[in-house]
């Protein structure tokens, strides 16, 4: 069950973060959502101990692939059947 609370945040933070969270197809109240629950279920005695790397990574759709190579329209085409199935 969700509940409601207020915040408030500096503007110029809560544009950035809007952004952040458009751009990553999340609502900026599920990613809030999701770093709390983070930093009050890890075990974490201080802000600073919280590794900021770890939940990029989690908040991230996967780990970031890189082509060294161009690639053919037919072999695009044949690999993304062949994840379909």
């Amino acid at each position: 069950m969700d509940a409601k609370i207020t915040l408030s945040f500096n503007e110029a933070i809560a544009i950035k973060a809007k952004k952040y969270a458009e751009k990553n197809n999340v609502s900026l109240s599920r990613l809030v959502e999701f770093l709390l629950d983070k930093v009050t279920s890890s075990g974490y005695t201080s802000f600073e101990e919280f590794p900021v790397a770890d939940w990029v990574s989690q908040v991230a759709e996967g780990s970031a692939v890189y082509q060294t190579k161009a690639r053919s329209a037919k072999s695009l085409k044949k690999e993304y059947y062949s994840a379909k199935k």
